[in-house]
């Protein structure tokens, strides 16, 4: 006998009220677990009755557990969200002042700065350098780059920290094109 006919009307309230009532606490908590919110998993919840009640026909304990058929139906509106989310590009909101906005100004600036961060580079010592290289060149972990580098993950910290203090310095003399043409 279909869940909807046990002593209720017919009527596709009364299905969705059952479902509820049996099922809908089970169900917000596996959803809440696997999508991290309350307010999300509520939606997926209302998704799956909506989808019970589209299928009324197949929900019958002959047909195989009901409630194995609604977290079945949760999981599934939880990952086509998850897809459907990784698959959109990621929406951008850029307001554009060009009163304020530097960079739509001279490039020369940005230029400068590259020469010097290359020259900076240049003066750190060897070991230095490869770290460097590793870790924000090449964007390794601390973990990768001390496998890649063979020397500890501490030591790469370490030299990772030290480079970073010579570059600044080395950095901070570097005069910016607005004190070059105020001078």
């Amino acid at each position: 006998m279909p869940l909807w006919q046990r002593g209720q009307s017919t009527s596709s309230e009364a299905l969705v009220r059952t479902l509820y009532h049996e099922h809908g606490n089970a169900l917000l908590a596996y959803a809440t677990r696997l999508t991290g919110d309350r307010w999300t998993a509520e939606d997926v919840v209302q998704e799956t009755l909506l989808r019970a009640w589209r299928h009324a026909d197949v929900l019958s304990e002959a047909n195989g557990s009901i409630r194995g058929w609604l977290f079945t139906v949760t999981r599934n509106i939880v990952t086509d969200r998850a897809r459907m989310r990784a698959a959109r590009p990621a929406e951008v909101t850029a307001v554009l002042d060009t009163a304020s906005d530097t960079s739509v100004g001279d490039h020369s600036q940005r230029i400068v700065d590259s020469m010097a961060a290359l020259d900076a580079l240049e003066q750190l010592s060897e070991e230095h350098r490869a770290v460097v290289v590793v870790l924000y060149v090449r964007g390794l972990s601390a973990p990768e780059a001390a496998e890649v580098l063979g020397i500890p993950v501490g030591t790469v910290k370490s030299r990772a920290h030290r480079a970073m203090l010579t570059l600044r310095n080395l950095m901070s003399a570097v005069p910016t094109s607005h004190e070059v043409a105020t001078r």
